[in-house]
């Protein structure tokens, strides 16, 4: 009895055994060729099905029900902050805060502080103009006026780097280019406004902030041509001198275009952080005597104010909403210098985000992450490792901050403008990203069966440019809910 008890197990394993092959290639397998309306808008912009991956899943399902070229490692471009800006709210959390400490080095007397003030930043990327001059004010309110000693800037938080602005694209003056650093003070950015003067033919160029080191010249005269590309005819030209940078803008400009904005990158951040201070703070009554220099808080200096960032919630949102380079290169170094308590530092980062998907067990040998902003040459994941990453993104306790950080088709963000008054309008949020030889999207659409799918569209070449009818092609069609996701 024992010997018959035992006998069939053999053939029940093998039975088991068969029935698991042949249900294993009964399910479904992901679809490998594009849908028409996407594979026929690819040939009509001339870009070779080689040239794109894609990826389709439910947030539901256990595969995929598109999975084309899905292992091929691609330039992702901005699409590379979802993994940034997720990995930041599951390390970070969602009211993680920066915080820019203000010390004094010395002793205060009536408002004279006999000795050195020190700026202390831990890598805030929105400390802007208000928010620096509301630090300023709060100094102010807590009696100091006269600065004997420096300004010491502390900027430790994060390693120094020799950041090239022009390595990227060759244009160094553009806000964009911008590198991180744990003292970033308004972008680093001068935002010089162009005002019509038809009543003398001239134009005012306004800069905010103006560095107390800058000298701005100004010849640059309006015409009566239609507005078009209203800056085509202005030329700027940046000369650096021992007292600090010149500007001049010359030039036309159509008297058509209304008031203009010129966002500009100039000076070095210690150049930029001690010009700002300065001209704020004689605004506000105040003095500094001694120089802008380098340094770290000293033991003996005593915390005298604190300006606090807005919650990583909001930071998040700016980044995926309207793409802040310079905001995503801040929260990248941030990540490496919060978890490992060092100064933060790409490689750190990159190494700590890996650490992070494979502890959720997500293994992506292919990723390639070198600021974490996407304005590269060389960051890198397959559309298959950021469809997989979404899906588990939904799963998430921060899932609605990181979606709601999605630009929203047809609604804002950089999806505002595409796919207005069309089916899938409102119905996905979709983070965008684009090179002069890429174009991406990431995100989630909810079809109109109700079901949200994670998506992924990379199109990398010569001709991506051309290839937005494609993806928007490609969005139509997910949200037509064409193909089962199980």
């Amino acid at each position: 009895m024992a010997y018959c008890a035992r006998s069939p197990k053999p053939f029940m394993l093998l039975r088991f055994f068969l029935l698991s092959i042949a249900l294993f290639l009964a399910a479904p397998a992901a679809a490998q060729e594009l849908p028409a309306p996407v594979a026929q808008a690819l040939a009509k912009a001339g870009i070779p099905l080689s040239a794109v991956g894609a990826y389709l899943q439910g947030v539901n399902a256990a595969k995929p029900a598109l999975a084309f070229n899905a292992a091929q490692p691609m330039n992702p471009a901005s699409t590379i902050k979802l993994v940034t800006t997720y990995a930041a709210l599951e390390l970070l959390g969602p009211t993680h805060t920066w915080k820019t400490d203000a010390y004094i080095a010395g002793t205060l007397h009536d408002g004279v502080l006999a000795g050195d003030l020190v700026l202390k930043g831990s890598g805030d990327p929105k400390l802007t103009l208000e928010n620096f001059w509301l630090l300023l004010r709060g100094l102010r309110q807590r009696g100091l006026k006269e600065i004997r000693g420096d300004l010491v800037l502390d900027r430790t938080a994060f390693d120094a780097v020799d950041w090239d602005p022009a390595r990227f694209d060759g244009e160094p003056t553009r806000a964009y280019n911008v590198g991180p650093d744990a003292l970033l003070v308004n972008f680093k950015a001068v935002r010089f406004l162009f005002v019509p003067e038809i009543e003398h033919g001239t134009v005012r160029v306004v800069p905010e902030p103006k560095p107390a080191q800058l000298a701005v010249t100004n010849s640059v005269r309006l015409t009566a041509a239609p507005c078009g590309d209203w800056r085509a005819n202005l030329r700027m030209d940046v000369q650096n001198g021992a007292a600090g940078p010149r500007v001049t803008f010359s030039g036309a400009m159509p008297s058509s275009c209304g008031e203009r904005i010129w966002n500009v990158g100039l000076l070095s951040h210690p150049a930029y952080v001690g010009g700002v201070f300065r001209s704020l703070w004689e605004e506000m009554g105040g003095t500094l005597a001694g120089s802008v220099r380098d340094g770290a808080v000293p033991p003996n200096a005593r915390l005298f104010a604190t300006q606090e960032s807005p919650p990583l919630t909001e930071i998040v949102r700016d980044i995926n909403k309207f793409s802040n380079n310079v905001m995503a290169r801040q929260l990248f170094l941030t990540l490496s210098a919060e978890t490992l308590k060092l100064p933060g530092r790409a490689d750190r980062s990159a190494r700590t985000v890996s650490s992070w998907l494979s502890q959720k067990g997500l293994e992506f040998p292919e990723l390639v992450m070198e600021n974490g902003s996407g304005l590269s040459r060389i960051e890198r994941i397959s559309a298959g490792s950021m469809g997989r990453m979404l899906v588990a993104a939904y799963h998430s306790s921060v899932m609605p901050e990181l979606m709601s950080s999605m630009p929203l088709v047809a609604y804002d963000g950089t999806m505002r403008k595409r796919l207005k008054l069309e089916s899938v309008a409102g119905q996905a949020h979709i983070k965008t990203g684009s090179l002069a030889d890429v174009r991406s999207i990431a995100g989630y659409v909810l079809d109109r069966n109700g079901r949200r799918q994670a998506v992924v569209f990379f199109i990398s070449g010569q001709n991506a440019g051309a290839g937005q009818p494609a993806i928007d092609a490609f969005l139509r069609w997910v949200y037509e809910g064409a193909v089962p996701t199980g």
